[in-house]
C-alpha cells in the first residue's frame, strides 16, 4: 500500500461521524446500561483501548473453540464435543464485545477524542468479528463444516459490506430497527440455548417441532429442515431487506445531490467478485465432496477469507474519511484466482492440480494463504495508524496530556 497523500491526510482534519440509530435494542434495552458502564471508565482511557478490550473477548472465545474443538466438528461427527459451559462463555464474551462497542464512541465524544482513526479501528474490529462470530455461532448451531456455514458467512459479510457501502455514499451510518445490536442479542440467545440443551437441540426438525407436519398442505410444500438450517435461511432472507434499505438511503442521497443513483451499485462488485472466487475454490472438486469444506482446512480458509474481507472493508472506510477514490482493486484476488484455477485444472485442462496436488500440499497452500492475508492486513493497519497518529498528533491506545486536559 502506498502512503496516504498530503491531500488525504488534510482531509482527516474536518472529521465528523454522523449516525441515524433506529435500533430498538439500542434505545429501549442497551443504552441505559451503556451509559452506566461508561461511568466505570475514567476519561484518561483511550477510546481505542475500550474497542481493543471488547475485541479481546471475542478472541478469547475463538481460543476456547480452538482448544476444545480445533477440527470444527459437529456433535454428530465426533464423540469428543466441547463442554456445554463453553457456550455460556461465548454468550458473555459477545455481550462484553457489544458493550465495549457501544461505549467506545460515547467515550470518544465525552473525552473530545473522536477521530478518523477511532472509526477505522472500531469498524475494523467489527469487520473481523463478522467472520469470528459466524464461526462460533455455526458451531453452536451444530452446523460445523458445511455449506450452511458458508452461506451464513456470505450473508453476514454482505450485510456488513452494505453498511460500509451505504456509509461511503451517504456520509451517514444508518442502523435500522433490526440492526447489529439485535443480531448480537439473537446470537447470544443461541449460545445460551446451546449451553442449556446442547448443540443437537438445533438438529430438531422445524415442522416436527412446531407440529406443522400435521398439516398436509404444509408437508407437501415445505421441507422439514432442521432448526439450524431454518435459522440460516431466515438470517439470509434478511439480506434482501438490508439491500433494499441501503439502496433506498443511497438513492435519496444521490438524488439530493443530483448524481446518478445507479453508479453506486457498481461499487458492490468488489465484494461479489471476492465472494465468487472464494466459493469457486471451495467447490473443488464438487459441492458434495469439497476438499476444503469437509476437511480440517475449513477453519483456516474461513480465517483467511475473513482477513481479506476486513482488509478491503478497512480500505473502504479509509477512502471515505480521507475523501479519496473508492478502492476497487484487491491484490489478493490474484492469489485467490490462482487457487481457483489450480484446483479446477482437472475440469479446465483435464490435468491434475499443480499446487494443490496432494492433501499435504493443499494444506501448505491454505496456511500460506492465511499467513499472507494476515500479513497484508496487519501491514495496512500498522502503516495507516502510524501515518494518521503522526499527522494528527495523537496516539492509538493512549491519550496525550493535551487530550486529557
Amino acid at each position: 500500500m502506498t502512503p496516504l497523500s498530503p491531500t488525504a491526510l488534510r482531509n482527516l482534519k474536518p472529521y465528523a461521524y454522523e449516525i441515524v440509530d433506529e435500533s430498538f435494542a439500542s434505545h429501549y434495552i442497551l443504552d441505559s446500561y451503556w451509559n452506566w458502564f461508561l461511568t466505570l471508565w475514567p476519561q484518561t482511557v483511550a477510546p481505542n483501548t475500550l474497542t481493543l478490550l471488547g475485541f479481546i473477548t471475542v478472541l478469547l472465545n475463538i481460543l476456547m473453540l480452538l482448544i476444545y474443538d480445533p477440527l470444527y466438528y459437529t456433535d454428530k461427527d465426533s464423540p469428543n464435543t466441547p463442554p456445554q459451559w463453553i457456550y455460556f462463555t461465548w454468550a458473555l464474551g459477545l455481550f462484553m464485545y457489544q458493550t465495549f462497542d457501544g461505549v467506545d464512541g460515547k467515550h470518544a465524544r465525552r473525552s473530545g477524542t473522536a477521530s478518523a482513526l477511532g472509526e477505522l479501528f472500531d469498524h475494523g474490529c467489527d469487520a473481523l468479528n463478522t467472520t469470528l462470530e459466524v464461526i462460533l455461532a455455526c458451531r453452536a448451531l451444530n452446523l460445523g463444516r458445511s455449506w450452511w456455514t458458508v452461506t451464513s458467512h456470505i450473508a453476514t459479510l454482505a450485510t456488513f459490506y452494505l453498511i460500509m457501502w451505504e456509509h461511503h455514499h451517504t456520509g451517514i451510518m444508518y442502523f435500522g430497527p433490526f440492526s447489529s445490536n439485535e443480531g448480537a442479542l439473537l446470537i447470544i440467545l443461541i449460545y445460551i440455548i446451546t449451553g442449556t440443551f446442547g448443540p443437537s437441540f438445533w438438529d430438531q426438525r422445524f415442522l416436527t417441532l412446531t407440529h406443522l407436519n400435521l398439516i398436509p398442505q404444509v408437508v407437501e410444500n415445505v421441507p422439514d429442515i432442521g432448526l439450524n438450517e431454518a435459522f440460516i435461511l431466515f438470517a439470509a432472507s434478511l439480506l434482501s431487506f438490508d439491500i433494499a434499505s441501503s439502496y433506498r438511503n443511497v438513492y435519496k442521497a444521490m438524488r439530493a445531490t443530483g448524481r446518478s443513483h445507479l453508479r453506486p451499485l457498481v461499487f458492490i462488485l468488489p465484494f461479489v467478485l471476492s465472494a465468487v472466487l472464494q466459493v469457486l475454490w471451495l467447490l473443488h472438486p464438487s459441492i458434495h465432496h469439497s476438499n476444503i469444506v469437509h476437511s480440517s482446512l475449513f477453519l483456516p480458509v474461513m480465517g483467511a477469507w475473513g482477513l481479506q474481507f476486513a482488509h478491503h472493508a478497512a480500505r473502504v472506510i479509509l477512502s471515505r474519511v480521507t475523501k479519496t477514490p473508492f478502492p476497487w482493486w484487491n491484490s489478493m484476488w490474484i492469489w485467490n484466482a490462482i487457487a481457483v484455477l489450480d484446483a479446477h485444472l482437472p475440469k479446465l485442462l483435464h490435468r491434475s492440480p499443480i499446487i494443490q496436488s496432494t492433501p499435504e500440499r493443499t494444506a501448505i497452500f491454505v496456511y500460506l494463504t492465511l499467513a499472507i492475508s494476515f500479513s497484508a492486513y496487519a501491514r495496512f493497519y500498522i502503516l495507516v495508524t502510524r501515518e494518521i497518529t503522526e499527522y494528527l498528533g495523537i496516539e492509538c491506545f493512549t491519550l496525550r496530556k493535551k487530550n486529557i486536559e
